[in-house]
């Protein structure tokens, strides 16, 4: 009959492949909102390049220039939106791994002490079985 830590096992595996999971999807979650602010810092270095040329002439250029800078300062807000996004899903991410971890920590410990204490039943009956052989060899007293 299978003891209780070995019939523990399957759950203890299962909650550890959850966590690597979690583990990997919070790695992926770090990647894409680092990557989401490298695209923001992008596009707000351009637009401050851009706003920084030199005027061209006359009023058609100005009114374009200025569409311009409206159309990175729209893409701009959207990429803010997006970081906020990824940084939502971040900390979701976070909140999963540390719950995923948490729960495969405390059923491997508990399997753990399973583990311990039928080591030393194990021990225990090993020694009260070598105690009753000893016994059983000894010549009775009377026997001389």
């Amino acid at each position: 009959m299978p003891s209780r830590a070995d019939r523990l096992q399957p759950v203890v595996d299962l909650a550890t492949e959850k966590a690597e999971d979690a583990t990997r999807a919070l790695a992926t979650q770090q990647r894409a909102l680092a990557d989401a602010e490298h695209q923001l810092g992008e596009l707000r270095r351009y637009r401050n390049e851009y706003a920084e040329m030199p005027n061209g002439i006359g009023v058609s250029a100005l009114l374009n220039r200025q569409q311009f800078l409206q159309k990175i300062d729209m893409a701009i807000v959207q990429q803010l939106n997006e970081v906020q996004r990824r940084q939502r899903a971040l900390e979701r991410a976070r909140q999963e791994w540390t719950e995923a971890r948490g729960r495969a920590k405390a059923l491997d410990s508990v399997t753990s002490k399973y583990r311990e204490q039928e080591r030393k039943t194990q021990d225990r009956r090993e020694q009260e079985q070598a105690d009753e052989r000893s016994q059983h060899r000894r010549p009775s007293r009377g026997e001389d």
